[in-house]
């Protein structure tokens, strides 16, 4: 979800939520998976600030109507994902940013580029973890500078195998891998409690 345009798309109903949220609600979430950390308090300074910035940058944008670029590329791979292929393309087109083992690139304690698999990787509940979602972001953002410019099947294979490696822990987590599966993940988009390469996906990467 960017922050420009985002303010006037709220409240909505959001299927991961199962009801209306407000878009103070869907920035705590933001922190609770994308960012693998905890739900800041609604009447907390960093909130307000982040609302009242999205708000500022939304200006002039039509309300109830996502504006362009702000929603995700959907599109279907020509064939099945591919772990092999899509380790190629990360090799080629992400590892120069985010490092061949995935985990980003710090200046000081700051990233300049965020991991995409680890214990400091987003978790198992963030949208990214989505074949989907990833494949459409990657699509339609990178490489940096070079959107576009990767094909579908690229797009689909290096999303598979960025979310083939672990990551924390959803959240949600029953305690049963397969319950877990079954609630939140149940889906063809979802490695979450599948077994890829021999080994099962999704037991958390928090050490």
């Amino acid at each position: 979800m960017p922050l420009w345009g985002g303010y006037g798309l709220y409240p909505q109903y959001r299927e991961k939520n199962k009801r209306i949220i407000t878009y103070i609600e869907r920035l705590q979430d933001c922190f609770l998976y994308s960012m693998n950390g905890k739900k800041p308090p609604i009447d907390s300074e960093i909130l307000t600030a982040l609302e009242a910035y999205s708000h500022w940058l939304s200006k002039g944008v039509k309300i109830d109507i996502p504006p362009e670029g702000s929603i995700f590329l959907k599109f279907t791979p020509p064939e099945q994902p591919n772990y092999q292929r899509g380790q190629t393309v990360f090799n080629a087109q992400c590892a120069i940013c985010h490092s061949q083992d995935g985990q980003g690139q710090k200046m000081g304690k700051d990233y300049l580029y965020p991991p995409l698999w680890g214990k400091n990787s987003y978790n198992w509940g963030a949208g990214m973890g989505r074949l989907d979602t990833a494949a459409g972001f990657i699509k339609g953002n990178m490489p940096l500078g070079q959107e576009n410019s990767l094909s579908d099947q690229q797009a689909w294979d290096v999303a598979f195998f960025i979310n083939a490696h672990e990551r924390p822990q959803d959240p949600r987590y029953t305690g049963n891998l397969a319950e877990t599966r079954a609630k939140y993940h149940n889906t063809p988009y979802s490695l979450y409690g599948t077994q890829v390469n021999g080994n099962l996906v999704g037991l958390g990467a928090n050490d």
